[in-house]
């Protein structure tokens, strides 16, 4: 089942084309920031595939707010 998560799109920590690419990228930004908390690859739902990087703990809650918010599917936790 696919996880769907809200995130501000500004809040990224980088936008890859390439699953592959993320996920190195993601480990890389991992290693380097050991107290940053599980890093997330999700995949956008607009238009062509890309895929971002965020930070477990900026995923948002409230659901109101702010209304830059877009939806996310988690590809992979770590």
């Amino acid at each position: 089942m696919d996880e769907v998560v809200l995130f501000n799109p500004g809040d990224s920590i980088g936008n890859f084309h390439d699953y592959h690419e993320a996920v190195q990228q993601a480990q890389i930004y991992q290693e380097r920031h050991d107290k940053s908390g599980h890093v997330l690859v999700v995949k956008s739902e607009h238009g062509e595939p890309s895929f971002d990087i965020f930070l477990a703990e900026q995923q948002l809650t409230d659901k109101s707010e702010p209304s830059t918010k877009q939806r996310y599917t988690v590809s992979k936790k770590m």
